[in-house]
């Protein structure tokens, strides 16, 4: 049995549940089609899902052509949850996009067929609702080229556009799919040259499998219109899971929920190898035993139900149970094999950038507060994006987030599944520290005022951006034991999550100059004297004093996130939405205009983004495309914000030291 993993993305909108019901519908999976409207789809599981009929959490669900199973994963459309889609991204063998045929490219389009061409997925096109009113055959096509990539082949022509009538009928010219083919292989240019006889469909499916051009296809979810040449091409130009069976274990962990019992559930891709159930593997850092499977799209399981079996093998998904700290993102495979995620099978993941927005969530009744730290941490185990921020001092928690939307998600999901209320306060905008200079500082055991039996010594200077934390040994490692050694590498670590403005330090480079201690002693015939001797907690309470003396000698300066935006105006709106821009501290490009419609490019702050899409259609008349992905950190101009900080604050010794030795 061959096997697909197919994807289906799309702006939101633009009818992707609805065609993944009419495929489920076409293979015999689903006796009715459902419908987003009246919330009975099949991959939209969720209540939230179905209330506001977008979907929000990958659904997977299989059906058969012929001896092909298809693994059909709905991703979701709306930006908010782009996370989801990053990681569906990294199990796939082929992928449809979908594009409406009245809105036609949006700006999210634009973003996914970016990344999809970056990772080298092979993608067909499908053009959806035809049968709307206002719907478009060559002007989709032209705005396909234009926006998306030139490399296109028209599978067919479209008739009755806008009506019920709607209709797809393939058609393939041979000169105009050869002219195709061969600007992208000299090869087969010579062949024809030579006058041999080319095999145009194997040719096609070659070029399709290799991701370098891409069917185009139009029809109707909602009337079947289309979608049997939609089948036929997923059947003959997409290509197959690879079946190594044999080769060493590797699979990646794309998604991960609670089943009732509040156990862990990870749904896996297999790339290589078999697992079998009560296999002992490695995940992360650490191995555990499987202690159940179900897999997806086996020989007897179509639909949306996983069928218990005995073993996963390479090119399925499935489930796993047993695996008790497995997190998204995680790299399945034999005990024997050492850390890390990258294998030569895998695609790599975080094509997308982190989320630059958070927000304070509080219970609506202080009863439910340690519930509420419960459920949030179980929600950031199935979205590792989602990042959470403890403030002991404050009794608050932060969530960080892609958009507005994804409040209503949160708040949804903890009202339903765990029957907790929740408040937000408004949302503001995440920005780093990076420093500026090098900076030195020491403190030595039983010195000027240093009350912990401990000497640390710490250099910091600045790292490239990307580089992430490195530490150093200036000290011989054996100069004091281990323990005391790690415990320094690790509260630095977690001190540079609040830099001198409260922000993170993403990037550094920090060496340890000094070290010291004071070895185990006791009285005589007595036991152990904590008064007398070192402990691991001289050194971690030690260190953050350490740091910050250094960090202010360095410097730091805060930076805020800048996306890169795009819009499509009319002409005779630039002036006005140049002054909005001004006024929102963009930094725009030359103009390009035309006639009828214009391109702005540029940068603008992250904060300004979500103005920036409220304010558009009242400018544009309604007809502004706004495009806009993370670009870079910039220092702030003006007043440098402050976070509020969640340590004790080692920036104010008295107050910190009283802290600290009140807790000794």
């Amino acid at each position: 049995m061959e096997l697909l993993n197919l994807g289906i993305l799309a702006h939101v909108d633009a009818g992707k549940t609805s065609l993944t019901e009419r495929l489920l519908y076409a293979a015999g999976v689903i006796d009715e089609v459902g419908s987003v409207d009246d919330g009975n789809t099949q991959t939209d599981s969720l209540a939230l899902e179905r209330q506001r009929a977008i979907t929000i959490k990958t659904a997977v669900a299989s059906f058969r052509l012929g001896d092909l199973t298809v693994n059909l994963i709905d991703t979701p459309g709306h930006p908010d949850f782009i996370a989801e889609v990053e990681r569906a991204l990294s199990v796939l063998d082929g992928a449809v996009l979908v594009v409406s045929a009245v809105e036609g490219v949006q700006a999210q389009t634009r973003v996914l067929m970016r990344t999809l061409q970056r990772l080298r997925i092979p993608t067909l096109i499908f053009v959806n609702k035809l049968d709307r009113r206002g719907a478009q055959y060559d002007g989709v096509l032209e705005q396909l080229a234009a926006k998306l990539t030139p490399h296109l082949v028209a599978m067919g022509e479209a008739t009755d556009l806008g009506t019920p009538e709607a209709a797809f009928k393939p058609i393939l010219q041979d000169d105009v799919l050869l002219d195709i083919l061969t600007e992208h292989d000299d090869d087969l240019l010579r062949r024809y040259v030579d006058g041999v006889q080319i095999d145009l469909p194997a040719a096609l499916a070659a070029q399709t499998q290799r991701a370098i051009v891409h069917p185009v296809y139009f029809g109707s979810a909602i009337t079947g219109a289309g979608t049997t040449a939609l089948v036929d091409g997923i059947r003959e130009l997409l290509p197959r899971a690879p079946r190594t069976d044999e080769a060493p274990l590797d699979g990646t962990v794309f998604k991960v929920e609670r089943g009732p019992a509040g156990e862990k559930i990870a749904y896996v891709r297999m790339f290589a190898g078999t697992a079998h159930v009560r296999d002992r593997v490695r995940y992360g850092d650490t191995h555990g035993k499987i202690t159940a499977l179900e897999v997806i799209g086996n020989d007897s399981g179509i639909g949306n139900e996983a069928i218990t079996s005995k073993a996963i093998r390479a090119g399925q998904i499935g489930r796993l149970w047993g695996l008790s700290d497995i997190r998204i993102g995680d790299a399945i495979t034999d005990p024997g094999t050492g850390p890390g995620n990258d294998t030569p099978h895998r695609r790599p993941v975080h094509a997308f950038s982190p989320p630059t927005l958070e927000t304070v969530i509080k219970p609506r009744r202080p009863s439910d507060k340690g519930n509420l730290q419960v459920a949030l941490t179980q929600l950031a185990e199935q979205d590792p994006l989602i990042n959470l921020r403890h403030d002991d001092l404050r009794q608050e928690t932060s969530v960080s987030l892609y958009g507005e939307v994804q409040k209503e998600v949160i708040e949804s999901t903890l009202a339903t599944d765990y029957g907790i209320a929740v408040d937000f306060r408004e949302t503001t905008t995440i920005h780093i520290e990076r420093i500026v200079g090098t900076g030195h500082a020491v403190e030595f055991n039983k010195k000027d005022g240093n009350p912990f039996l401990a000497t640390v010594g710490l250099r910091v200077e600045p790292a490239p951006v990307g580089a992430g934390v490195s530490y150093e040994l200036d000290v011989e490692l054996g100069s004091m034991p281990y323990a005391f050694m790690k415990a320094v590498e690790e509260s630095v670590r977690e001190t540079l999550q609040q830099g001198l403005y409260g922000w993170e330090i993403p990037d550094a480079h920090v060496v340890m100059t000094h070290s010291g201690y004071s070895a185990r002693q006791s009285h005589a015939h007595a036991v152990f004297d904590k008064s007398m001797s070192s402990t691991a907690g001289d050194f971690r309470f030690l260190t953050p004093l350490v740091l910050m003396a250094a960090l202010q000698e360095a410097g730091t300066a805060v930076h805020e996130p800048m996306h890169r935006f795009r819009l499509e105006i009319p002409t005779d709106t630039t002036r006005a939405v140049l002054a909005t821009l001004a006024r929102l501290r963009a930094i725009p490009q030359v103009p390009a205009l035309a006639a009828e419609t214009s391109t702005l490019e540029g940068e603008v702050p992250a904060a300004a983004v979500h103005e920036l899409e409220q304010q558009l259609p009242a400018l544009t008349r309604g007809e502004g495309v706004l495009e806009s992905a993370f670009e870079r950190y910039q220092p702030v101009s003006g007043p440098v914000p402050r976070r509020p900080r969640t340590d004790h604050d080692p920036l104010n010794r008295r107050e910190y030291l009283l802290h600290v030795q009140r807790r000794v």
